[in-house]
């Protein structure tokens, strides 16, 4: 078993919305400490805020629109 399924199967058999969207949260907020330790993170353009939004959605977006 390679390292992607093993944790695929745990997030599968272990995991519910709620533990997903708590990791999402605690990520947001790991997020916001950085910006206070680094406060030029905000002032960057916004060009590189919509590349890495987009870089971080398009898998997303291809499963829910694309994969059959």
């Amino acid at each position: 078993m390679n390292f992607i399924s093993y944790f695929n199967d745990r997030l599968k058999n272990h995991f519910t919305i709620w533990d997903i969207k708590l990791a999402q949260m605690a990520a947001m907020f790991l997020l916001i400490i950085f910006i206070k330790l680094i406060p030029e993170i905000i002032s960057l353009n916004y060009w590189v805020y919509i590349v890495g939004l987009i870089i971080s959605a398009v898998r997303l977006l291809y499963v829910m629109f694309i994969k059959k």
